[in-house]
């Protein structure tokens, strides 16, 4: 017995409807207008079957060849478009800050720099874009108010802990090899990072790094930095290690902070110190100068007496054996008048006088050095009186 829903055989409800079916798609009961039983019910819902027979009879009127199948046409012009598609599927584009790693089933094959680029379609290449100037950023510490112990608190050269936070600029140096060697960049450089850290403030004492060595730390950081992802092959290029802050614990933060005046009063007066020593040594130094070139100074000065008083002398003596008695009256002469210059003393030749020599006051006074000599040489003037006692003697 041919089963219910074979259309080539008419079932109790009569045969397909050929083209009325395609206008009347809703299956058609059969009426029972006695009393008798039903027939079977056809289930409801959609009937793929006879949807995939119409679909087929559709293209069959333009794809169909003899005996219902595909014009061979039909086939190779649904493989060219597939295909088509399928190569221009490899078509892509790289960015200016991009560059691009083709891998040939997995394996590295090239390098593409950015513009409209072309790979064989998957899966026979793939390509990775890896951001080349773009600088990343990691921190290690925490960021913000977010503190994170763990990472942040250190142990010092001198036994001592600090909580230093930093952050890492990096950027990507070797494409290929920053994707084949990396399976987490950012992960890799903060590990790597934080125990390039650790390692150098080990090194250094708890002072310099909380005051003016954080320069140093962050330079020797850097290197080792570099120098340990240089080592992996991992493609990365260190641009700045940043210390975002570096304070002791909480705990103690008031003890260090007393410390840290205590040392700035300590600074202060040293360079207090250091300014008044700086004054008085420069000026020791140009009182000693001064003193030098007094002394230079007088030393020039007592020989070119010395060489003048040689040449005086020396032109005396030569006069002196030339008229030795003039000499003598001239120097005596001269000797008295310096003598005489400085002293208070009046002396009056009486030889012949015959009244007494009244002197006036001034003659006794302190006289100066230049006033002196002309007053002990001119007589004062003569009066009437002691003109008409001449005769007299002195009083």
């Amino acid at each position: 017995m041919p089963p219910w829903n074979d259309n080539a055989n008419p079932g109790p409800w009569g045969s397909p409807g050929g083209d009325d079916e395609r206008k009347d798609q809703s299956p058609k009961r059969p009426r029972n207008n006695g009393g008798g039983p039903r027939g079977p019910r056809r289930p409801e819902g959609p009937d793929f079957n006879a949807t995939f027979e119409r679909l087929q009879r559709r293209f069959g009127r333009h794809l169909g060849g003899p005996g219902g199948g595909l014009r061979p046409g039909a086939v190779l012009a649904i493989a060219g478009g597939v295909a088509a598609i399928w190569a221009l599927s490899g078509l892509y584009v790289v960015q200016p800050n991009e560059e691009a790693v083709v891998t040939t089933f997995g394996a590295y094959s090239r390098n593409e720099t950015p513009g409209l680029r072309y790979h064989l379609p998957t899966p026979i290449e793939r390509v990775v874009k890896v951001p080349v100037t773009t600088l990343q950023r990691v921190d290690v510490g925490g960021v913000g108010e977010s503190d994170v112990p763990q990472e942040s608190l250190m142990l010092t050269r001198d036994e001592n802990i600090v909580d230093l936070d930093f952050s890492v600029t990096w950027r990507v140096a070797d494409a290929d090899q920053f994707v084949f060697r990396l399976r987490d960049p950012e992960a890799s450089v903060k590990a790597v990072a934080e125990s390039a850290m650790r390692e150098i403030v080990g090194r250094t004492d708890l002072e310099p790094i909380l005051t003016t060595g954080r320069g140093q730390v962050q330079a020797q950081t850097a290197v080792l930095m570099q120098r340990t992802l240089d080592a992996w092959g991992a493609g990365v290029s260190i641009v700045e290690v940043q210390i975002r802050s570096a304070n002791p614990p909480q705990e103690v933060y008031g003890a260090f902070r007393d410390v840290n005046n205590a040392e700035q009063d300590q600074a202060s007066a040293t360079n207090e110190a250091n300014t008044y020593r700086n004054r008085v040594v420069n000026e020791a130094k140009g009182d000693a100068a001064r003193i030098v070139q007094s002394a230079q100074a007088y030393r020039e000065q007592a020989v070119r007496e010395a060489l003048g008083d040689a040449a005086r002398f020396n032109s005396i003596y030569a006069e002196y054996r030339r008229a030795p008695g003039v000499t003598r009256d001239r120097l005596y002469i001269e000797t008295m008048q310096r003598v005489l210059a400085r002293s208070n003393k009046v002396i009056v030749d009486g030889k012949g006088a015959s009244a007494p020599i009244i002197l006036p006051p001034d003659v006794f006074r302190p006289r100066t050095a230049a006033a002196a000599p002309a007053a002990a040489l001119q007589p004062a003037p003569e009066t009437q009186a002691q003109a008409d006692a001449r005769t007299g003697a002195v009083r």
